[in-house]
């Protein structure tokens, strides 16, 4: 293979890249060896991209260039490393566009695939292409569908804490077809229910909250409604306590760890009853705050609450039912939203406080979920800052019971113009004043118990996940609808169940989804001369991404979504990086399919991603994000063009931590190409494009062995830690002290090539060419350090007399605070500053200063 220069920029980058991409990918250079028993395995993962008709911006590599760093260096260091790429390929703009254009989904998504992917190729990362996925081919998602049935088919044993088939729950005898049929749907993992969801009639179609602003959409302005309707639910709540117990097992930063528990969110309290005067019914809430309830001056129900209706007085009926009206036209985000102002409507009935036997008026208030808790809460407005608000705009009694420690918080408090969150000690609660908080807690929950009032809780913020869309552009449910009220899983020989072609691709305009229109498919009849339908709702985007890391190992595997060898040899993920946005659903969804298969022996670990990594967003030039309205994205097709594929990447890892939000500065691309311009130089005759002259067969001397050693001990350190910037920092000293030399260590140059290739790939595979190499550098082994000769010999410090530099002075690197206060105290110039005064302390800081206090 011959070399190429250009004299005219000092490497001609861009036939190098694409010389170098030809190579690798003809020679399937990064394919990833099943099963290898003689080297030690690394699976590096990233969060695969929605094949969006932008493309990628510059942005979007960050996490790419830094996953095939590691994967580079991972080979390099003998590692058998899978590094694949796929396409979460299901998602609404695709299917946006059919609906304007007509044009088919799967048509459009190909052609972006076929975009980005050649954008991602042109950046020179190390993927196994063979193993490339795509979440909207029939042959990937069968077995999304195939999971789906899993779940369908399976319950959970509370007293094993797992999964198991359906087939082995305990029905109890004596029970109807029907009644048996209630009992083991109302106990799958996959089930059926009437959830409360955004309703758009002028737009024909349901809404996710956020394409829900201000109770109208977003795309129109148009009215969205809060309807109930049927809709396809997952019982992740069954998997709470292992999803937040698990996180022990995984590295993961700590925010990450914290955004997951926040979302499941335990919470430990007591289930409180109260009951409605003059109903003989009673409202259970949850409190974390039982301490508090001698100060429960009112109640609040989610307007949807089915107590309503009952309990509302006559007086009160037609305020209620107009503002329910208004309530249902909010989505659940823009009711909770805690800077918004409190709105609220009185029933008119009262409940009896179970502590002191207060009657205490009830209320309803979007505020309240019905799809959190209980639907319904005890508002304590001395000691909760949403009830505070509540209570002083429409005039609700304040009773405080917690006195905090500030004596001036407490007088506040106690004139109703504050309230009070924290722990403290009790007031105007009975028998139970002067108790602490914690002893409050222990001691009320206990009489409630004793009482049948209430009982100790758990609970969790976690509700089961919606699982549904009223979507075309989706994997269509593997389910049946039978005419006399069953309903069936699809067998596996009878899946992928593929989404049909369709002529129109709007919604139906009366709730149904798209694949209602498509009513021959939708019809089915069974062997048993029954009639049926199929399911029409189809799978979230969630989907595809919660288990596509494991179609990786496997992925042409027809008779199996995996095979469990390859499985047990390749899993869990080593490595796994993507943006902070999927840190909550996306890993928590992932995480939870990955247990169910774990239960069923599917898989051999409990946690599918072992140590994860979120690289920060990457602004425009203008520090803002990008967007296209702002004009602010920076397309890496023209960076690439101007600068090649290596100097985008090497810049992407330059700008600062991985993790940090930076903005974009195309002066410093500008900056790391010279860096390579010069790197090239070092090694290169720009007339000859040959080895220069001063790259010779030579022992280098102790400085440059030392920066060597230096870089080399720098550089790998940095990668394991995901420092790829002062990694950056480190070559580029290395460079700036070899170019200076007139006898170049070849030996040194080669070592300085093989760290710089991970970073640059494509000038570093040329520079190996050069050098006189016959094979790529993909599998050479990674240099080795000295850890003694990485040490300085002598260092330099500065000496101060009372805080001002006087002097510097060199001293050996392995020389005692002794040795180093008496060089420091013979020096002329700090002779000359302490005057004739001797010092009376000395603090030595190496290897930077000494400081002489007199």
């Amino acid at each position: 293979m011959d070399a190429m220069t250009d004299k005219k920029s000092g490497y001609d980058f861009t036939q190098i890249e694409q010389k170098w991409q030809r190579y690798w990918e003809d020679n399937k250079t990064f394919r990833a060896v099943d099963c290898d028993g003689s080297r030690p395995k690394y699976y590096v993962l990233d969060m695969f991209p929605y094949p969006s008709a932008q493309g990628l911006h510059v942005g979007h590599p960050e996490g790419y260039t830094a996953s095939d760093i590691v994967a580079r260096f991972k080979r390099m260091k003998g590692f058998n490393v899978l590094h694949p790429m796929g396409w979460d390929a299901f998602g609404l703009p695709a299917e946006q566009y059919a609906i304007k254009t007509g044009t088919p989904p799967a048509e459009t998504t190909a052609g972006n695939i076929n975009n980005i992917r050649k954008q991602i190729k042109s950046l020179g990362f190390s993927y196994d292409w063979e193993r490339e996925v795509n979440t909207t081919d029939p042959a990937y998602y069968k077995w999304t569908q195939w999971i789906f049935t899993k779940l369908f088919n399976s319950c959970y044993d509370e007293n094993q804490q797992k999964a198991k088939p359906i087939d082995q729950l305990p029905v109890p005898d004596g029970l109807s077809k029907e009644q048996r049929r209630q009992f083991i749907d109302n106990h799958r993992l996959a089930y059926e229910a009437e959830v409360a969801v955004n309703w758009c009639p002028a737009l024909g179609t349901v809404l996710a909250n956020e394409e829900v602003v201000g109770g109208v959409s977003e795309r129109g302005g148009h009215p969205v409604y809060r309807k109930p309707m049927r809709q396809w639910m997952l019982r992740i709540t069954k998997y709470a306590e292992r999803l937040l117990d698990d996180l022990a097992d995984v590295e993961w930063t700590e925010s990450i760890k914290k955004l997951q528990t926040d979302w499941v969110g335990k919470s430990t309290g007591a289930e409180v009853d109260f009951a409605i005067d003059g109903f003989g019914e009673n409202i259970r809430v949850f409190t974390t705050r039982p301490d508090t309830l001698f100060g429960a001056t009112y109640m609040v129900m989610a307007p949807e609450h089915a107590l309503v209706d009952k309990i509302t007085t006559k007086e009160q009926k037609q305020k209620i039912a107009e503002y329910r009206e208004k309530a249902a036209r909010k989505s659940d985000l823009d009711r909770t939203d805690l800077s918004k102002e409190k709105t609220g409507e009185s029933t008119g009935a009262f409940a009896i406080n179970p502590v002191n036997g207060e009657k205490i008026p009830i209320w309803i208030s979007d505020y309240v979920l019905i799809s959190y808790g209980t639907g319904a809460i005890m508002s304590v407005p001395a000691h909760d800052e949403r009830d505070f608000e509540f209570a002083k705009k429409f005039g609700l009694k304040i009773i405080p019971v917690v006195q905090p420690q500030n004596a001036e918080l407490a007088e506040q408090i106690k004139k109703g113009e504050a309230c009070f969150i924290g722990d403290g000690i009790a007031i105007n609660s009975g028998e139970f004043d002067g108790l602490s908080t914690d002893q409050f807690k222990n001691k009320i929950t206990a009489w409630l118990e004793e009482r049948g009032l209430g009982k100790k809780t758990v609970n969790y913020k976690l509700r089961d996940w919606l699982f549904s869309r009223q979507r075309y552009w989706g994997e269509p449910f593997p389910i049946l609808h039978t005419e006399d009220g069953d309903i069936m899983s699809l067998p596996a020989e009878q899946l992928p169940l593929v989404l049909p072609e369709v002529e129109d691709y709007r919604p139906t305009g009366n709730a149904e989804p798209p694949l209602a229109n498509a009513k021959e498919w939708a019809s089915v009849t069974l062997s048993d001369g029954r009639k049926a339908r199929r399911e029409t709702n189809t799978m979230p985007q969630w989907a595809g991404s919660c288990w596509y890391y494991l179609r990786y190992l496997d992925p042409k595997n027809e008779t199996r979504g995996w095979d469990g060898d390859k499985e047990k040899y390749w899993m869990n993920v080593d490595l796994y990086i993507g943006g902070a946005e999927h840190a909550v659903l996306h890993l928590l969804y992932s995480r939870f399919w990955h247990k169910f298969l774990y239960d069923l022996g599917f898989v051999s670990t409990k946690e599918p991603f072992q140590k994860l990594i979120n690289q920060g967003m990457i602004l425009g030039e203008d520090g803002q994000k990008m967007s296209k309205s702002r004009g602010n994205v920076v397309n890496p097709d023209k960076v690439i063009a101007d600068y090649g594929a290596d100097s985008m990447r090497l810049y992407e890892m330059f700008m600062g931590p991985l993790e940090a939000v930076k903005p974009w500065n195309m002066n410093g691309v500008e900056g790391v190409h010279r860096f390579l311009v010069k790197a090239w130089k070092m090694i290169v005759d720009e007339e000859t494009g040959q080895l220069a002259d001063q790259v010779k067969e030579a022992d280098g001397d102790e400085q440059t062995v030392r920066i060597l050693h230096q870089t080399i001990k720098k550089v790998t350190g940095d990668i394991e830690t995901f420092s790829f910037n002062t990694a950056i920092s480190q070559m580029m000293i290395f460079v700036n002290h070899l170019s200076r030399l007139d006898v170049r260590p070849k030996r040194a140059v080669e070592q300085f090539v093989l760290l710089l290739a991970p970073f640059a790939p494509h000038i570093a595979e040329e520079l190996w060419l050069i050098l006189g190499k016959k094979e790529s550098l993909s599998f050479e082994t990674w240099p080795a350090y000295n850890e003694e000769l990485v040490k300085e010999k002598e260092i330099e410090m500065a000496v101060q007399v009372l805080g001002k530099i006087k002097d510097r002075i060199v001293v050996p690197a392995d020389a005692t605070d002794d040795e180093i206060s008496k060089i420091a105290l013979g020096c002329e110039k700090v002779i000359a500053a302490m005057n004739g005064k001797a010092a009376k302390k000395i603090i030595v800081i190496k290897p930077r200063l000494v400081n002489i206090m007199v």
